[in-house]
């Protein structure tokens, strides 16, 4: 078996500093903001985006911090990059460089959106917000945009920065009750699932947005410069107190988001995949547009070759460690353990278009086992989504010791 580069996680170790953020990273790398809520907790960090992100937390073990997003409320800062492009042609350049039409977005709502080469294959992803008619954030997953943006702006009347805004996550059954406690004001009315509002928590200005990266009911905060962020954060945990709130690193929804078919840019889809491979082709608008990349996709085969895998036996191993017989079949693109299916669960995506849901694979697990494993639709269940939209409460038992 062959490993390679994206099958290993690199962390920097945050060293002692009398209660302060990590000097010596803060010099090289940027930290969150709020980081020094997890510097007591033993953190290790990841970089996303050239941002420092906690990889993992003394807090609780990855199984807690599962439960306590599909029981309770989490909170969690990201790595994301919000990119903020505006002026009179911002609509022009979105519409340019999205495979979805920028402009069917209303000011006060978010919208899932890609980027593609001009071969179709996959950049990165995000959630944009639209804040008014000519002022959007493209709050990004790991991987360069602002580079793409700039080189697809010529001629055109649109400014593009970063506005150094961090994002941290609240998420869980009871993440909007917490909101309502920790507002200035009341609750944005309407405050709908991909809807985003500024607000003021703490007599501090910030945008709040309802999304995330779990597939649980929750919302997330845009923590603008020149603000009292820790004010903010401050209040946020003053009122989650009440409720229990878990700070959390990435293991929160590394199972979560695979349960719910949440693809993660650089791992369960690339410069390699098109949106149809990755199972995203409903995201492609096949308008009066001519997007970066239409050409290809108008011609490209649009068949998915993505899929879940429910691995009972284990957890997978990452790579190319699937077989039929004696035939690799396809990648494991993301792995993890679903204390809630009492199962390992994956993202992969096959070779061959034509193998899918129900079809029974051979797979090397981490403990070097093999072990059977069945492909699956994604998401594995709530197909509807219905969780992170409000309209159902599914907070569920935990398996006991005996199942």
């Amino acid at each position: 078996m062959t490993l390679e580069l994206s099958d290993f996680r690199f962390v920097a170790k945050a060293l002692p500093n009398k209660g302060q953020r990590p000097r010596e990273l803060a010099r090289t790398m940027p930290a969150h903001p709020l980081s020094y809520m997890e510097l007591p907790h033993d953190p290790e960090y990841t970089l996303y985006n050239s941002r420092l992100t906690p990889e993992a937390l003394s807090t609780a073990s990855d199984d807690e911090m599962y439960w306590a997003v599909r029981t309770n409320v989490i909170f969690r800062h990201t790595g994301e990059l919000p990119i903020e492009i505006s002026g009179p042609d911002a609509e022009t350049l979105l519409n340019k460089v999205f495979t979805r039409n920028v402009s069917r977005v209303k000011p006060g709502r978010c919208s899932y959106q890609f980027a593609c080469y001009h071969d179709g294959g996959m950049i990165t992803d995000g959630v944009l917000l639209r804040l008014s008619e000519d002022r959007f954030w493209m709050a990004q997953a790991d991987g360069d945009l602002f580079s793409w943006y700039k080189a697809h702006a010529e001629g055109l009347d649109v400014k593009i920065h970063d506005p150094n805004v961090w994002v941290s996550q609240i998420q869980g059954p009871r993440s909007l009750e917490l909101l309502a406690a920790a507002l200035d004001g009341p609750m944005p009315d309407p405050f709908r699932y991909f809807d985003c509002a500024e607000v003021s928590i703490a007599g501090q200005t910030c945008w709040i947005s309802r999304s995330g990266f779990t597939n649980e009911l929750g919302w997330e905060v845009y923590l603008l410069p020149d603000t009292d962020i820790a004010a903010i954060g401050d209040r946020i945990m003053e009122v989650g107190s009440a409720f229990h709130i878990l700070l959390t690193g990435t293991p929160v929804f590394r199972a979560r988001r695979i349960e719910a078919g949440l693809l993660n840019a650089g791992s369960d889809f690339g410069a390699e995949t098109t949106p149809f491979e990755a199972g995203l082709g409903n995201f492609v608008d096949f308008d009066n547009r001519d997007f970066i990349g239409r050409k290809a996709l108008e011609v490209a085969d649009k068949s998915s070759k993505t899929w879940g895998m429910r691995v009972m036996g284990g957890v997978s191993q990452l790579g190319r460690v699937m077989w039929v017989g004696e035939t690799v079949v396809g990648r494991v693109c993301s792995s993890g353990y679903s204390p809630y299916q009492n199962c390992g669960v994956c993202i992969v995506r096959m070779d061959d278009p034509a193998i899918g849901p129900g079809t029974k694979v051979n797979v090397l697990c981490a403990d070097g086992s093999i072990q059977e494993g069945e492909l699956c639709t994604l998401p594995m269940y709530d197909a509807d989504r219905l969780i992170p939209r409000g309209k159902l409460v599914d907070i569920p038992t935990k398996p006991t010791v005996e199942e």
